[in-house]
């Protein structure tokens, strides 16, 4: 097969970029991380153009290189997590934080907007970068994980898993099996956002921005789970979630909720007292008619940049 290099442009290696961000994300956890390992991907492919004779498709070519270099970032590195890795707590515990890279952190949904896929596939892609999901995958060993990723999420054989983890078909199929073992209690909702659920946002940020405790709590399912990392505590359940509104999260009364989408969910940038503090990035889960996940990421200074929100806004 002759050799594609002399026509493989750098507007060809970034047709692949929503593709391979996702990738190294759902390996990372981090979407600085995923950006910094697409960007070595693509230095490590241009570098290696002259080698590239076409055997595979360009994208699978990519893909593992990218695999690769995501495995080398998680040598020796802590998994990144969700508070729900540690018991709930109560509306009054103390607020821990913990070093900001070991959560993992939203990716915005800006970031995964292909425009050569159909709306089902979109649908799979966002689907794919889910909070719970992700969080899920952290807790498999990185080429267990990797093996997962490749065959169950963007469809690789076993075979062509096995070429591009340099490994067997065998160990391949031996790390699918004990992935799917952890995950098999995972269920993760990617269906389409009805219209009742986007009036159910609304009356969220009605209730938010108005700080009506009730109104807000009466949006809850009764499992729901609340946390703002990288404070460790978590609470579960509108009651607890209610109190801690009402007393510890009081400051959080005179909010400003600007919409954005994150990890296939909607999503707002919180700025505190009437739009001069810029507070965290605000996740929901929706389950059918009720929020069952609200996730508030403190890192706003890395985090408002890579999602386009100011530094203020006006009330």
């Amino acid at each position: 097969m002759n050799s594609l290099n002399q026509s493989t442009s750098a507007d060809e290696l970034n047709q692949h970029r929503p593709l391979l961000l996702a990738h190294c994300y759902r390996m990372l956890g981090s979407p600085v991380d995923a950006s910094d390992a697409v960007q070595d991907t693509f230095v490590k492919a241009t570098r290696a153009l002259e080698s590239y004779r076409g055997e595979a498709s360009l994208q699978t070519w990519l893909l593992r290189i990218a695999t690769h270099v995501c495995l080398d970032e998680l040598k020796g590195r802590k998994r990144r997590e969700r508070p729900m890795a540690w018991p709930s707590g109560e509306p009054d515990g103390p607020l821990t934080m913990r070093p900001p890279e070991e959560w993992l952190e939203p990716i915005p949904d800006s970031w995964l907007t292909p425009s050569n896929l159909t709306p089902h596939e979109a649908l799979e892609l966002r689907g794919s970068v889910r909070l719970a999901l992700v969080a899920a995958f952290q807790h498999l060993p990185p080429k267990q994980r990797a093996a997962l990723l490749l065959t169950q999420v963007l469809g690789c054989s076993a075979a062509e898993a096995a070429d591009m983890l340099d490994t067997t078909v065998a160990s391949v199929n031996s790390a699918l099996q004990r992935a799917r073992a952890k995950l098999d209690s995972l269920s993760v909702e990617d269906s389409p956002r009805t219209s009742a659920q986007d009036k159910l946002v609304e009356q969220y940020v009605k209730a938010f921005e108005s700080y009506h405790v009730d109104s807000l709590v009466s949006l809850l399912t009764d499992d729901i789970e609340f946390s703002m990392p990288p404070i460790a505590l978590w609470l579960e359940g509108p009651k607890r979630v209610g109190t801690f509104l009402r007393t510890t999260g009081h400051g959080c009364a005179g909010s400003i909720l600007v919409p954005t989408s994150a990890n296939g969910s909607p999503a707002f940038g919180q700025y505190r007292d009437g739009g001069k503090t810029p507070w965290g990035l605000v996740v929901l889960t929706l389950r059918n008619d009720r929020i069952s996940g609200i996730t508030t990421f403190l890192d706003h200074q890395t985090l408002f940049p890579l999602f386009g929100l100011p530094p203020q806004v006006q009330a």
